[in-house]
C-alpha cells in the first residue's frame, strides 16, 4: 500500500508493551481480560461444588451410576476451567500478552499521519485507544462502547487507565452502540476497531457493522479493523465483501487473514468462541 502521508514517530512497541503490563501488574491500570474474573469465580465455584458433592457421596452414598456421572461432571468442569485459566494468562497484559500483541497488528496497520481525530469503536477497557494516543500523541481520540453487565470494562476505568498511561493527546470515552454510530458522516480522520463487530446484538448483518464503521470516516481517512472476519457465518465470503467495499468506492483496502497465526498465537487456543478466524481489514476510504 502506498501512501502521499508521512509517518509520525512511533513509540517502540516493546518499551510500551513492557509500560503496559508494568501498569497492569502494578494495579495503576485495570485492562481487563477476554476471560472476565466473574467467569473464572463462577466455574471455580461450580468445580468446589462438584467435588464436594462428589466425596459426600463417596462416603454416604456410593452408587456406581450415580459415582460415574458425577465424576465425568466433575472432571469436565475442571478442565474447563483450567483450560479458561489458562487462556486467561495468555491474553492478560501482564501475563501472556497476546490481547496486547493484537492490539499491536491492528496500530501498525493504520495507515495514519496522526493528525486530526481518530475513533476507537468498542474501546472496552481503552486499551486499544490509549495504545494509539501513544503510538500518535498529535491526535485526537475518542473511545466509544455500551459497557454494562457481562464485561469487566467501564467508562471510569477507560478514563483512570488513560491517566495512568500518561496520555497528554485529547482523550475521551463516550456510551455509543457500533450499529448505529451517533456521529455525522466524515467526522474522523481515522478508525479503529478490535474483536468487536461480532459481539454486536443489535445488528446481525456484520458487515453493515463495517460499513457503518466507514462512513464516519473522511474521504482519505484511515481504518483498520480486526474480528472474526474468516469466519464465514458472520461475514460469508471475504473476497466478495472485499470486493463489494472497492465497488462502492474503498478502494484502498487490503485483507489480512488469520491473524492469529500472524502474531503466533498457539494451536490449543484457537478454540471456534476465542480467536480462530480472526482477520484485519486495513486501508483508506
Amino acid at each position: 500500500m502506498t501512501s502521499s502521508y508521512e509517518q509520525p514517530p512511533r513509540a517502540d512497541s516493546r518499551t510500551y508493551a513492557d509500560a503496559e503490563a508494568e501498569l497492569q501488574r502494578t494495579g495503576q491500570a485495570d485492562y481487563g481480560n477476554w476471560v472476565p474474573a466473574s467467569l473464572m469465580r463462577l466455574l471455580l465455584g461450580l468445580s468446589g461444588a462438584l467435588l464436594l458433592i462428589l466425596a459426600l457421596l463417596l462416603v454416604l452414598w456410593s452408587h456406581l451410576v450415580v459415582l460415574i456421572i458425577v465424576g465425568v461432571l466433575c472432571a469436565l468442569m475442571l478442565t474447563l476451567t483450567a483450560y479458561l485459566e489458562l487462556c486467561r494468562r495468555l491474553f492478560a497484559f501482564d501475563g501472556g500478552g497476546l490481547m496486547g500483541g493484537l492490539h499491536e497488528m491492528v496500530v501498525d496497520n493504520l495507515d495514519w499521519d496522526g493528525r486530526g481525530r481518530l475513533l476507537d469503536i468498542g474501546c472496552g477497557a481503552g486499551a486499544l485507544t490509549i495504545r494509539c494516543a501513544r503510538a500518535f500523541p498529535t491526535g485526537d481520540f475518542t473511545g466509544i462502547d455500551r459497557w454494562g453487565p457481562g464485561w469487566n470494562y467501564a467508562k471510569d476505568q477507560c478514563e483512570a487507565n488513560a491517566r495512568a498511561e500518561g496520555v497528554i493527546a485529547p482523550i475521551r470515552f463516550v456510551r455509543g452502540d457500533a450499529a448505529r454510530l451517533d456521529f455525522p458522516d466524515g467526522a474522523f480522520d481515522a478508525a479503529v476497531s478490535n474483536f468487536v463487530f461480532h459481539e454486536v446484538r443489535g445488528q446481525p448483518d456484520k458487515r453493515a457493522l463495517v460499513r457503518e464503521a466507514l462512513r464516519v470516516l473522511r474521504p482519505g481517512g484511515a481504518f483498520s479493523f480486526q474480528d472474526m472476519f474468516d469466519r464465514p457465518k458472520f461475514y460469508g465470503d471475504m473476497g466478495s465483501f472485499i470486493r463489494q467495499l472497492r465497488d462502492e468506492g474503498i478502494t484502498d483496502i487490503e485483507y489480512i487473514p488469520r491473524t492469529e497465526d500472524v502474531i503466533g498465537a498457539p494451536g490449543w487456543i484457537k478454540a471456534p468462541r476465542l480467536i480462530r478466524g480472526a482477520g484485519i481489514i486495513h486501508g483508506r476510504k
